[in-house]
């Protein structure tokens, strides 16, 4: 019976070490350079933080928020000082917990106005309505 494969003379072609320590060294560049190219600084996430927390501010999130406004400007001085320190992913971390805080704050404060401002309306309402009622003219 004839054989498929031709009948190969010699030894079979062995990696030698050499070619091994150039792969490896390939692969330890390749994931250096992967390391290189890593997650820019969070300073975006520390603005948009500011920004949240400023515009909270501006909803008085002191009077109607206050234990979210409170952790969200503590989280955003945290977050500024590990980046000062050079640990951006707490940095980062820290920012988006201060903006999602401050986001809370506001929305609490926003809800908290709009609500009183409901209420004084329908005051209003009421006290028109008794007036037609009595034919009160003031």
């Amino acid at each position: 019976m004839a054989a498929r494969y031709p009948k190969r003379h010699g030894t079979p072609m062995r990696t030698s070490f050499a070619q091994i320590r150039l792969l490896l060294l390939a692969l330890v560049l390749a994931s250096a350079s992967a390391g290189c190219a890593s997650v820019p600084p969070p300073t975006g996430e520390l603005a948009t933080a500011q920004q949240a927390v400023t515009r909270a501010d501006g909803a008085d999130a002191d009077q109607y928020a206050a234990p979210e406004i409170g952790a969200a400007r503590s989280e955003l001085g945290q977050a500024q000082a590990a980046m000062a320190d050079g640990h951006e992913d707490d940095a980062r971390r820290l920012a988006l917990a201060a903006a999602a805080d401050a986001d809370l704050a506001y929305a609490k404060s926003r809800d908290a106005l709009v609500t009183a401002e409901l209420n004084h309306r329908r005051s209003e309402v009421a006290e028109l309505r008794q007036r037609l009622q009595t034919g009160d003219d003031r």
